[in-house]
């Protein structure tokens, strides 16, 4: 089940909503629970008791530490069955066919492919179930007594299955005590409307583009006016994809009275790929900082040992992404360009125009979605020489698309900067009550257009569900 579809719209939510409002404070966290568990098996029926038994583990695990607590090899112990299991469990379902299919091709073997089924979220959800007890060890969070208060927070529906990555401190009190006001709930529903619209009435649309273009691309080169059109379409796309699917989920956590930790920040605004990566699924940056950069040594040992955990953090960072060469060489690119700008190009990009900045930032992002996009090396190196023209300039259809698509693409520009909100802002200070009125029409209009697109449209994909 995905956000932006009727059947989660107008029953799954609303039917959850209700309960959960009516329910006494103990209650809402049994309510929570239940319904991840029943929001998981709705698309994940038999992987829901892959889910249950990670749940169940940390849980323990955390257990466990707290009663021996004056054992650290106890804790130890604890801590590593969690971390292996939890590890081996990612690398059987997401890596293990991409490992045999390697080993098979380099030595010429026949090794029997498992292929398993991916369990959708399950990167996210073994990153939140592990911060716990990664935290727990450390002594930066307390145990929490309560198995339905910890299997609440690692099913919780809102962000189950795409993020944010939302780290058990992250909402720790919050589980235990939170309140929930009409406010909030209003809030919580702009959010929610905001992220719907980015979702439904741009990331779809716009990712239609993508679509033909990418096909078009694997079977032979294309203009290059058709490659840049194509590329700046799913580099939109992804984008508000994303952090469409964010928005909703922030939203509906405020609704329940949470605060979901922001997961973006307007990222092509960047002024260098270094500010790219503050501003970009910024969950993720901070949960490989916190238990890969960091722990490896960080920026303390050194210029060669910082450029190591550099790589290696980004090696991992992009093959969590998914297993395939493609991701783990985009990983690379990042952590190369990440390692250039720290110690050599950085301190010369600051004095550069702004916009000159952000010019080099938003094509250097753009060259990396190519990577991130294109299965193979061949169609990679195939897609930069269409886009260097390698296949003419443009053609008819290249005219067409930009035709269709050109209006559609300025808005995902405008959509893409923070000057609407700025805008809105400053009207805000000097009308505030129009403002404020004019935000449950916004809430409405959003839900009317994105249902009758549901309605009208089968192309409605969430790209992180395959992560």
């Amino acid at each position: 089940m995905v956000f932006s579809s009727i059947p989660f719209l107008y029953v799954f939510l609303p039917v959850v909503l209700l309960i959960y409002f009516l329910c006494p404070m103990s209650r809402k966290n049994l309510v929570l629970m239940v319904s991840g568990f029943l929001f998981y098996a709705w698309g994940e029926p038999v992987y829901v008791l892959l889910m249950l038994f990670s749940t169940l583990l940390d849980y323990t695990a955390g257990r466990v530490m707290e009663r021996y607590r004056e054992n650290p090899k106890i804790r130890k112990a604890a801590l590593l069955t969690s971390v292996i299991i939890n590890l081996s469990l990612l690398a059987v379902f997401k890596y293990s066919s991409f490992l045999v299919e390697n080993i098979n091709a380099l030595f010429g073997i026949s090794l029997f492919n498992p292929d398993l089924p991916l369990p959708i979220g399950i990167s996210f959800y073994t990153f939140q179930s592990m911060s716990y007890t990664i935290d727990l060890y450390r002594g930066d969070t307390k145990m929490q007594k309560s198995y339905i208060n910890y299997a609440a927070y690692v099913s919780m529906f809102p962000q189950l299955v795409a993020g944010p990555i939302v780290r058990y401190d992250d909402v720790a009190a919050e589980l235990e005590n939170r309140t929930i006001t009409l406010d909030k709930i209003g809030e919580g529903a702009f959010l929610f409307a905001q992220g719907l619209a980015k979702k439904v009435l741009l990331a779809n649309n716009i990712g239609i583009l993508w679509t033909n273009v990418k096909e078009m691309a694997t079977a032979g080169s294309v203009p290059a006016v058709t490659a840049w059109l194509g590329i700046l379409a799913f580099t939109f796309q992804i984008y508000f994809d994303f952090s469409g699917y964010s928005d909703m989920a922030r939203g509906m956590g405020r609704m329940l009275g949470f605060d979901f930790p922001d997961n973006f920040r307007y990222p092509y605004m960047s002024k260098s790929i270094t500010d790219f990566w503050r501003r970009w699924h910024m969950t993720l940056g901070s949960w490989f900082r916190s238990y890969v950069y960091i722990p490896l040594g960080g920026n303390r040992k050194g210029t060669a040992r910082t450029i190591r955990n550099l790589l290696i953090t980004w090696m991992l960072t992009g093959l969590w992404h998914g297993a395939s060469w493609n991701f783990l060489l985009w990983g690379l690119y990042f952590g190369v360009l990440l390692i250039i700008e720290k110690f050599f190009l950085g301190k010369y990009l600051e004095k550069l125009p702004g916009w000159l900045q952000q010019t080099y930032s938003f094509l250097l992002v753009v060259f990396g979605w190519v990577l991130f996009e294109m299965e193979t090396p061949a169609l990679i190196g195939g897609f930069f020489g269409s886009m260097v023209g390698f296949g003419g300039f443009a053609d008819k259809y290249s005219v067409y698309l930009l035709a269709s698509y050109g209006l559609l693409m300025v808005l995902c520009m405008i959509a893409s900067n923070n000057w609407v909100p700025r805008l809105v802002e400053m009207a805000g200070k000097k009308f505030p009550r129009v403002v404020s009125g004019c935000k449950p029409v916004y809430i409405v209009l959003a839900l009317v257009f994105g249902t009758a697109f549901l309605v009208n449209s089968t192309y409605n994909p969430f790209l992180y569900f395959r992560f």
